[in-house]
């Protein structure tokens, strides 16, 4: 057996403390499948005097930078998390030869390319599965077992928080607030959810995949955001009444050009939307995570399993560690992203898209006619519509067909300045097969 690699390890959190014991418990396992054995070197933590069962005091220091840049160190795995001092730590570690494994979605999303761009000039390892789904082995396919096939669409359920609170609604008839409390009694959901549930933590996500489904840079700024905090009792009602569910989506597209060749640029949204109850989506419950992969000559795949927690992460942490750890003993780094394809990230207002609207009119003679000349106005077609109520409780709910968002928006706009529309009450998006 070759000798062995040394590991540092940036934080020690719930996530931290269970990849220690990871490599600890597995130690022999680890060292056969690396062909070398793994050992910590030392643990970069704020506060050296919190007791973390299972974590040798010795091992740790605040010392950071040192840690990263020590000759002992082969490998760092930062979990840490947010953008400083973890962006400059990692970039310390690959300048000084260190491979880095990472879990941070938001460094990734926000500044990539130029985590990317040293690792090819230090010829290091960066390595990610646990970014963006947990377990779930779902970088790595796109990264590598994909890498030779073209991929037109990525689109899931990439947050177990919203997923749960949507969930509960759903099937308990919850209000957003009360399945929110629950999600957090559960631990399923921060003290402060507001990255969970105003898309913040989806949105960096989807830029992560994007990135790597199209070739091409995407930053979470490029990405269009909506949360699910605006979801009502009423909206995943009329959700029901359609046979559909609502899920909040992470969807990467390829758009093609008119030749059909390359792509006219990608589009990389974050929202809830209506699916029906028969897509494979739909039944994704509580917490758990789902992606589909829609490529050219693979087909639909699906990806499905727990997306976050301690155990989940560190799982992902750990194949990389193994990964990375075999590139290191041979002397071969592994791939590295290239963003080649450089297609532009199209505007939300010409995604292609459908529109649920529930709205509430006078019950009158001529309504169903004035609404319809206002789609007509915008260009939208509408797919369906049915009246509910009558008199004062009167509502029209109209489904369309397939439109731009913005010509869309400007109909729900121009249905506000309608005499006999009381109120737009319910807008959202329509996802899955017409």
């Amino acid at each position: 057996m070759k000798p062995g690699l040394r590991v540092a390890l940036l934080g020690c959190g719930v996530v931290g403390t269970e990849v220690v014991r990871l490599l600890s418990e597995q130690a022999d396992d680890l060292a056969a499948r690396v062909g070398a054995p793994l050992e910590v070197a030392g643990i970069a933590v704020r506060r050296p005097d919190r007791v973390r069962e299972g974590v040798a005091a010795e091992l740790l220091t605040t010392d950071a930078q040192a840690l990263v840049t020590r000759d002992d160190v082969d490998i760092v795995i930062e979990v840490i998390g947010g953008i400083e001092p973890a962006r400059t730590l990692m970039l310390e570690a690959m300048k000084a030869g260190k491979s880095v494994i990472t879990a941070n979605k938001a460094l990734l999303a926000e500044d990539g390319a130029t985590l990317f761009a040293a690792a090819r000039e230090y010829g290091a390892d960066l390595y990610y599965e646990a970014s963006v789904a947990g377990a779930i082995p779902l970088l790595r396919p796109l990264r590598e077992s994909l890498v030779g096939d073209h991929v037109h669409r990525v689109l899931g359920i990439v947050n177990g928080t919203t997923n749960y609170v949507l969930d509960q609604m759903d099937t308990n008839g919850a209000g957003f607030n009360d399945a929110l409390e629950e999600a957090q009694s559960l631990g399923y959901a921060e003290a402060d959810p507001t990255a969970d549930v105003e898309g913040f933590d989806a949105a960096a996500k989807a830029a992560i995949l994007a990135q790597l489904a199209f070739h091409t840079p995407v930053t979470a700024a490029d990405v269009h955001r909506e949360g699910i905090t605006e979801v009502s009792a009423a909206d995943v009602a009329g959700a029901q009444g359609m046979d559909c569910v609502v899920k909040l989506l992470a969807i990467c597209e390829r758009i093609p050009s008119e030749d059909g060749r390359n792509g006219r640029g990608v589009s990389v949204r974050v929202y809830p939307a209506m699916i029906p109850r028969s897509h494979p989506l739909a039944s994704v419950r509580e917490a758990y995570n789902a992606v589909f992969v829609e490529a050219e000559s693979a087909g639909s795949l699906m990806f499905y399993g727990a997306g976050a927690g301690g155990a989940p992460t560190a799982s992902a942490i750990l194949g990389d560690l193994v990964a990375v750890a075999r590139n290191v003993a041979g002397g071969t780094p592994g791939p590295v992203e290239v963003t080649y394809a450089k297609l532009p990230v199209l505007p939300m207002g010409e995604t292609v898209t459908r529109y649920y609207i529930q709205v509430d009119v006078t019950d009158e003679a001529g309504v169903l006619a004035t609404v319809a000349e206002e789609f007509a106005r915008h260009g939208v077609s509408i797919q369906a519509v049915r009246q509910v109520g009558l008199g004062e409780e009167a509502q029209l709910v109209v489904v369309t067909h397939r439109a731009p968002d913005a010509a869309l928006a400007a109909t729900v706009e121009g249905l506000r300045g309608l005499d006999i529309v009381r109120e737009v009450a319910s807008v959202m998006r329509v996802e899955g097969d017409e």
